[in-house]
């Protein structure tokens, strides 16, 4: 399974059916007012039509789908999904999805103990204080595999 397609199974469904609406509407909106109402327009063929029909709703298919993907992807790692979705949604330009995407913290990592959900770097749990990786023995901060020494205070480590 790759990667993209994971992702966008993240997609609430109400948002898949949000855009479809969206370009739908769009759609019919383009072929009910802008080819009755001018007579150019009017006399092309409805191949043409419709292909001309399919283009303006896809920035707004495109959109809702993002914004409902920022809900989705802010809920799991443990943002505030609401306040993010919004700004997605309201700041023009696509600007507050550029944001999303640019200040977005990581996905969080389940205790194996009690199963909580904690924030990538803690070496114990909060909920029940058990390691959720390797620990520095003199500082007690989160070490990453293949490390030597303590980045922050230098301690020599343990070989594993």
């Amino acid at each position: 399974m790759s990667r993209f397609r994971d992702e966008v199974r993240v997609i609430p469904r109400v948002a898949w059916g949000v855009a479809w609406v969206l370009w739908l509407a769009f759609f019919l909106l383009m072929m009910l007012m802008a080819f009755r109402t001018d007579p150019e327009l009017s006399q092309w063929p409805l191949a043409g039509k419709v292909a001309v029909s399919l283009g303006p709703g896809l920035p707004l298919f495109v959109m809702a789908l993002l914004v409902g993907y920022i809900y989705a992807d802010a809920k799991r790692r443990g943002m505030r999904y609401v306040l993010w979705t919004w700004l997605a949604a309201l700041i023009p330009n696509a600007i507050g999805i550029i944001i999303y995407f640019v200040l977005r913290e990581p996905l969080l990592v389940h205790c194996t103990h009690c199963g909580a959900q904690d924030r990538p770097g803690f070496p114990f749990c909060p909920k029940c204080g058990a390691p959720l990786g390797q620990a520095c023995p003199k500082c007690g901060r989160a070490l990453e595999a293949g490390w030597s020494h303590c980045a922050y205070c230098g301690a020599a480590l343990p070989a594993a």
